[in-house]
Formats: C-alpha cells, structure tokens, sequence
C-alpha cells in the first residue's frame, strides 16, 4: 500500500538528485520542507530560479560566476604566471579556503573517463593550451581517483616540451590520521613523496 502521497514522492525524487543525498536523507528534507511556511516555499524556490539564470561560467578559466570575467580572472594582484588545473569550481573553493594559492585557476570541467565517454574533447583542454604564454607553472589539482590520476598524467604529457614547471599536489597521510586506517595507495604515495626533516 503506498502511503505517502505523489508531491511529497515528487518532492523526494528531486532531492535524491544531489550528490551524497539518498533516499532516506531526501525523504527527510522533504519532509521538512513542507513544514515550511509558503512564503519560505515560494522564497526558495524563487533563489533557485534567480540563481540559475544568473549564473554562468567564466569565458577565461570556466569558474562558475555571475560576472564574464570572474572576480579571479580580474584580479591583478593574483600572480599569472602560475595556472592551477582543477576538475570543477568546488576545487576552486576548496584551494581558496586555504589562503596558499595566489595564482589563477583553469576548471576543465570534469575528468577523463572512457568508460562514460569523456575524452579529452568533452574537457576545457584546448582552452587551458590557449592560456599558457606567460604561465611558468602549471599545478596540477585534481582528485586522487583513477580518473584523476589518468588526467593528470595526461596533462603532464601534453605539456611536455613546454617551457612550463609541471607539479601537483602532494599526496598523503592526513593530519590527525592513523597508519593502521590509510590505505595503501595513500601510504606507499606519502612514503614515495617523504621528505628530510630538518
């Protein structure tokens, strides 16, 4: 017997589209969400929709803004000459939130991925290849996956025989972690990339 009605399934469908978000925890918002009053509903909704009309991507590095160029591109305090390659805008704010990286950033807007049909052509590759005429450095940011490791070795062949420093970041054990709890691909890459202490 189906108990719940069809707005609230609707309702719950569209939340369970959020990455990380299941069944259960869109249920749950859902359920939330109509103790709301219409006014709260209605404001909501009409964030949403301003929102997405707003937003875009930056025509230089593809950050998602509300502004062509984006704050970062614009910024002549941030140093040119060193482009950091990220998957998407999330990496941005993720590297902005540790106040380390004054350089600009290049979004590719994805990883490669063969199996879900993403090449390099499904990338912003050709755009990043655009950008390098007075880049020194190019920091390769991407997430420690198979997908991520793929296309970073892929870039970092692409831009071989370039007068361009390639690095990226380094990888392994987290502050306040446990050996016994790293697994070993984290473990043997922070054993490969040990330094002298001095």
């Amino acid at each position: 017997m189906k108990i719940l009605p069809d707005s609230l399934e609707r309702i719950t469908e569209q939340f369970s589209r959020f990455p990380g978000i299941g069944k259960k925890t869109a249920q749950r918002m859902a359920f939330q969400l109509i103790e709301w009053n219409t006014e709260d509903v209605q404001r909501l909704g009409e964030v949403i929709i301003q929102s997405s009309e707003k937003l875009r991507q930056c025509s230089i590095c593809n950050l998602i803004t509300e502004s062509d160029p984006c704050p970062v591109c614009l910024d002549t305090r941030r140093d040119e000459s060193i482009l950091c390659v990220v998957e998407d805008s999330k990496d941005v704010v993720a590297i902005e939130e540790t106040s380390r990286f004054s350089g600009k950033y290049h979004i590719l807007g994805g990883v490669l991925s063969p199996l879900e049909g993403v090449g390099p052509d499904q990338l912003n590759i050709r755009n990043l290849l655009k950008r390098l005429d007075n880049v020194t450095e190019v920091v390769i940011a991407m997430n420690p996956s198979i997908e991520g490791e793929t296309t970073s070795l892929y870039l970092a062949r692409l831009l071989q025989g370039k007068d361009i420093k390639v690095t990226r970041l380094a990888r392994g054990i987290p502050s306040g972690g446990d050996l016994e709890y790293i697994d070993g691909v984290t473990l043997g890459r922070a054993l490969d990339d040990r330094h002298e202490l001095s």
